[in-house]
Protein backbone atom coordinates (compact mmCIF):
# COMPACT_ATOMS: atom_id res chain seq x y z
CA UNK A 1 0.00 0.00 0.00
CA UNK A 2 1.32 3.39 -0.91
CA UNK A 3 2.21 5.60 2.06
CA UNK A 4 0.38 8.93 2.01
CA UNK A 5 2.73 11.84 1.42
CA UNK A 6 2.89 14.98 3.56
CA UNK A 7 1.27 17.92 1.78
CA UNK A 8 1.21 21.56 2.81
CA UNK A 9 -1.53 24.12 2.64
CA UNK A 10 -1.04 27.84 2.17
CA UNK A 11 1.35 29.23 4.80
CA UNK A 12 0.20 32.87 4.65
CA UNK A 13 -3.39 32.38 5.95
CA UNK A 14 -2.08 30.14 8.73
CA UNK A 15 0.48 32.75 9.79
CA UNK A 16 -2.13 35.52 9.65
CA UNK A 17 -4.51 33.54 11.83
CA UNK A 18 -1.85 32.91 14.46
CA UNK A 19 -0.74 36.54 14.34
CA UNK A 20 -4.26 37.57 15.29
CA UNK A 21 -3.83 35.69 18.58
CA UNK A 22 -0.82 37.73 19.72
CA UNK A 23 -1.77 39.68 22.86
CA UNK A 24 -5.41 38.80 22.25
CA UNK A 25 -7.29 38.27 25.55
CA UNK A 26 -9.90 36.14 23.80
CA UNK A 27 -9.18 32.45 24.47
CA UNK A 28 -5.88 33.34 26.19
CA UNK A 29 -5.05 31.42 29.37
CA UNK A 30 -2.04 33.31 30.72
CA UNK A 31 -1.36 36.97 31.37
CA UNK A 32 2.10 38.48 31.69
CA UNK A 33 2.94 41.80 33.31
CA UNK A 34 6.06 43.00 31.54
CA UNK A 35 8.53 45.86 31.77
CA UNK A 36 8.80 48.78 34.14
CA UNK A 37 5.56 50.07 32.63
CA UNK A 38 3.82 46.90 33.91
CA UNK A 39 1.91 46.34 30.68
CA UNK A 40 -0.44 43.37 30.52
CA UNK A 41 0.24 40.95 27.66
CA UNK A 42 -2.00 37.96 26.94
CA UNK A 43 -0.83 34.64 25.53
CA UNK A 44 -1.55 30.91 25.26
CA UNK A 45 0.32 28.43 27.45
CA UNK A 46 0.34 25.49 25.09
CA UNK A 47 1.83 27.48 22.23
CA UNK A 48 4.54 29.11 24.34
CA UNK A 49 5.42 25.83 26.04
CA UNK A 50 5.81 23.89 22.80
CA UNK A 51 7.89 26.63 21.18
CA UNK A 52 10.24 27.58 24.01
CA UNK A 53 11.78 25.56 26.83
CA UNK A 54 12.04 28.67 29.00
CA UNK A 55 8.28 29.19 28.93
CA UNK A 56 7.68 25.47 29.35
CA UNK A 57 9.60 25.55 32.64
CA UNK A 58 8.22 28.92 33.73
CA UNK A 59 4.57 28.12 33.08
CA UNK A 60 4.93 24.57 34.41
CA UNK A 61 6.31 25.86 37.70
CA UNK A 62 3.66 28.56 37.85
CA UNK A 63 0.87 26.03 37.30
CA UNK A 64 2.22 23.51 39.83
CA UNK A 65 2.57 26.19 42.52
CA UNK A 66 -1.09 27.03 42.25
CA UNK A 67 -0.25 30.71 41.80
CA UNK A 68 -2.62 32.26 39.22
CA UNK A 69 -1.74 34.74 36.51
CA UNK A 70 -0.34 37.27 35.97
CA UNK A 71 3.25 36.17 35.48
CA UNK A 72 5.56 39.12 36.15
CA UNK A 73 8.54 39.65 33.81
CA UNK A 74 9.78 43.08 34.83
CA UNK A 75 13.19 42.97 33.12
CA UNK A 76 11.98 42.78 29.52
CA UNK A 77 10.35 45.85 27.91
CA UNK A 78 6.86 45.35 26.56
CA UNK A 79 7.85 46.08 22.95
CA UNK A 80 10.63 43.49 23.06
CA UNK A 81 8.37 40.90 24.71
CA UNK A 82 5.71 41.38 22.03
CA UNK A 83 8.38 40.83 19.38
CA UNK A 84 9.33 37.56 21.09
CA UNK A 85 5.68 36.49 21.06
CA UNK A 86 5.41 37.42 17.39
CA UNK A 87 8.31 35.10 16.62
CA UNK A 88 6.91 32.27 18.75
CA UNK A 89 3.47 32.51 17.15
CA UNK A 90 4.48 33.06 13.52
CA UNK A 91 8.19 32.15 13.26
CA UNK A 92 8.80 35.64 11.89
CA UNK A 93 9.38 39.00 13.50
CA UNK A 94 9.42 42.64 12.50
CA UNK A 95 12.51 44.15 14.11
CA UNK A 96 13.03 47.83 14.84
CA UNK A 97 16.41 49.51 15.10
CA UNK A 98 15.58 51.23 18.39
CA UNK A 99 14.50 48.02 20.14
CA UNK A 100 16.42 45.21 18.42
CA UNK A 101 19.05 44.96 21.17
CA UNK A 102 16.32 44.44 23.76
CA UNK A 103 14.80 41.71 21.58
CA UNK A 104 18.26 40.18 21.20
CA UNK A 105 18.74 40.22 24.97
CA UNK A 106 15.39 38.49 25.48
CA UNK A 107 16.20 35.90 22.81
CA UNK A 108 19.47 35.04 24.56
CA UNK A 109 17.86 34.86 28.00
CA UNK A 110 14.98 32.68 26.72
CA UNK A 111 17.24 30.38 24.73
CA UNK A 112 15.67 31.23 21.35
CA UNK A 113 18.64 30.61 19.10
CA UNK A 114 16.87 31.23 15.80
CA UNK A 115 15.51 34.58 16.99
CA UNK A 116 18.95 35.45 18.35
CA UNK A 117 20.50 34.84 14.92
CA UNK A 118 17.82 36.94 13.22
CA UNK A 119 18.52 39.79 15.63
CA UNK A 120 22.28 39.51 15.15
CA UNK A 121 21.88 39.61 11.38
CA UNK A 122 19.64 42.68 11.66
CA UNK A 123 21.99 44.50 14.07
CA UNK A 124 24.96 43.99 11.78
CA UNK A 125 22.97 45.42 8.88
CA UNK A 126 21.86 48.58 10.70
CA UNK A 127 25.00 49.11 12.83
CA UNK A 128 25.98 52.77 12.96
CA UNK A 129 27.67 55.33 15.21
CA UNK A 130 24.58 55.72 17.41
CA UNK A 131 24.11 51.97 17.96
CA UNK A 132 27.60 50.52 18.04
CA UNK A 133 28.54 51.25 21.68
CA UNK A 134 25.37 49.72 23.10
CA UNK A 135 25.66 46.78 20.69
CA UNK A 136 29.23 46.17 21.85
CA UNK A 137 28.07 46.18 25.46
CA UNK A 138 25.40 43.55 24.69
CA UNK A 139 27.92 41.46 22.75
CA UNK A 140 30.40 41.47 25.62
CA UNK A 141 27.70 40.75 28.22
CA UNK A 142 26.40 37.66 26.43
CA UNK A 143 29.61 36.47 24.79
CA UNK A 144 28.40 37.12 21.25
CA UNK A 145 31.77 36.87 19.55
CA UNK A 146 30.81 37.70 15.94
CA UNK A 147 28.87 40.80 17.01
CA UNK A 148 31.71 41.91 19.29
CA UNK A 149 34.22 41.59 16.45
CA UNK A 150 31.90 43.46 14.09
CA UNK A 151 31.45 46.30 16.59
CA UNK A 152 35.18 46.62 17.26
CA UNK A 153 35.91 46.64 13.54
CA UNK A 154 33.23 49.30 13.03
CA UNK A 155 34.68 51.48 15.80
CA UNK A 156 38.18 51.14 14.35
CA UNK A 157 36.89 52.13 10.92
CA UNK A 158 34.81 55.02 12.25
CA UNK A 159 36.79 55.91 15.37
CA UNK A 160 36.64 59.65 14.87
CA UNK A 161 32.86 59.71 14.47
CA UNK A 162 32.31 57.33 17.41
CA UNK A 163 34.73 59.01 19.81
CA UNK A 164 33.51 62.51 18.98
CA UNK A 165 30.29 61.75 20.80
CA UNK A 166 30.26 63.20 24.33
CA UNK A 167 31.20 60.66 26.98
CA UNK A 168 28.02 61.42 28.93
CA UNK A 169 25.93 60.61 25.85
CA UNK A 170 27.66 57.26 25.34
CA UNK A 171 27.32 56.39 29.04
CA UNK A 172 23.69 57.52 29.40
CA UNK A 173 22.03 54.09 28.80
CA UNK A 174 24.21 52.56 31.53
CA UNK A 175 23.89 55.47 33.98
CA UNK A 176 20.10 55.28 33.88
CA UNK A 177 20.26 51.75 35.27
CA UNK A 178 22.45 52.56 38.30
CA UNK A 179 20.84 51.94 41.71
CA UNK A 180 22.64 54.72 43.55
CA UNK A 181 20.49 54.38 46.66
CA UNK A 182 22.20 51.04 47.29
CA UNK A 183 25.58 52.74 47.71
CA UNK A 184 26.88 53.60 51.16
CA UNK A 185 27.13 57.33 52.04
CA UNK A 186 30.91 57.30 51.67
CA UNK A 187 30.54 55.77 48.20
CA UNK A 188 27.98 58.41 47.22
CA UNK A 189 30.37 61.17 48.32
CA UNK A 190 33.16 59.67 46.25
CA UNK A 191 30.83 59.39 43.25
CA UNK A 192 29.82 63.04 43.60
CA UNK A 193 33.43 64.13 43.64
CA UNK A 194 34.27 62.03 40.60
CA UNK A 195 31.22 63.32 38.75
CA UNK A 196 32.37 66.92 39.28
CA UNK A 197 35.57 66.09 37.43
CA UNK A 198 33.98 63.90 34.76
CA UNK A 199 30.24 64.62 34.45
CA UNK A 200 28.51 61.38 33.50
CA UNK A 201 25.27 61.56 35.48
CA UNK A 202 22.43 63.85 34.29
CA UNK A 203 21.97 67.14 36.15
CA UNK A 204 18.98 69.30 36.99
CA UNK A 205 18.41 72.66 38.66
CA UNK A 206 18.71 72.85 42.47
CA UNK A 207 15.89 71.47 44.56
CA UNK A 208 15.20 71.17 48.29
CA UNK A 209 17.00 67.85 48.71
CA UNK A 210 20.66 68.73 48.65
CA UNK A 211 23.15 68.69 51.51
CA UNK A 212 23.71 72.21 52.87
CA UNK A 213 27.49 71.74 52.84
CA UNK A 214 27.55 71.16 49.08
CA UNK A 215 25.57 74.01 47.49
CA UNK A 216 26.09 74.12 43.71
CA UNK A 217 24.49 75.71 40.66
CA UNK A 218 23.39 72.39 39.15
CA UNK A 219 22.46 69.21 40.94
CA UNK A 220 22.75 65.56 40.05
CA UNK A 221 19.25 64.10 40.11
CA UNK A 222 20.06 60.46 40.72
CA UNK A 223 22.59 61.24 43.44
CA UNK A 224 20.13 63.61 45.10
CA UNK A 225 17.44 60.92 45.17
CA UNK A 226 19.94 58.49 46.68
CA UNK A 227 20.83 60.97 49.44
CA UNK A 228 17.10 61.47 50.08
CA UNK A 229 16.59 57.74 50.56
CA UNK A 230 19.40 57.64 53.09
CA UNK A 231 18.20 60.78 54.87
CA UNK A 232 14.59 59.69 55.25
CA UNK A 233 15.34 56.01 55.85
CA UNK A 234 11.81 55.21 54.72
CA UNK A 235 10.61 52.84 52.01
CA UNK A 236 7.54 54.82 50.94
CA UNK A 237 9.67 57.50 49.26
CA UNK A 238 11.98 55.01 47.59
CA UNK A 239 9.78 52.90 45.39
CA UNK A 240 11.15 54.06 42.06
CA UNK A 241 13.27 51.89 39.79
CA UNK A 242 16.55 53.58 40.87
CA UNK A 243 16.08 52.21 44.41
CA UNK A 244 15.24 48.60 43.59
CA UNK A 245 17.90 45.97 44.02
CA UNK A 246 18.30 43.80 40.95
CA UNK A 247 18.09 40.04 41.17
CA UNK A 248 21.46 38.69 42.24
CA UNK A 249 22.59 41.85 44.07
CA UNK A 250 24.07 40.88 47.45
CA UNK A 251 22.64 42.68 50.51
CA UNK A 252 24.97 45.04 52.32
CA UNK A 253 24.93 46.29 55.90
CA UNK A 254 23.66 49.80 55.15
CA UNK A 255 20.72 48.47 53.08
CA UNK A 256 18.81 47.86 56.31
CA UNK A 257 18.54 51.63 56.79
CA UNK A 258 16.84 52.14 53.45
CA UNK A 259 13.91 49.79 54.03
CA UNK A 260 13.53 49.47 50.28
CA UNK A 261 11.06 47.05 48.62
CA UNK A 262 13.75 44.55 47.65
CA UNK A 263 12.63 41.59 45.58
Amino acid sequence: METPGLVHGEAAPFSTALRSLINNPQYSDVCFVVGQEQQEVFAHRCLLACRCNFFQRLLGAEASSGVPSPVVLSTVPAEAFLAVLEFLYTNSVKLQRHSVLEVLTAAVEYGLEELRELCLEFVMKVLDVELVCEALQVAVTFGLGPLQERCIAFIEAHSQAVLERPVAEVAAPVVRELRLALLAPAELSALEEQNRREPLIPVRRPGPWHRSTQQRGDKVEQIVEAWKCHALRRGDTARGAPCRRRRGTLPREHHRFLELPFK
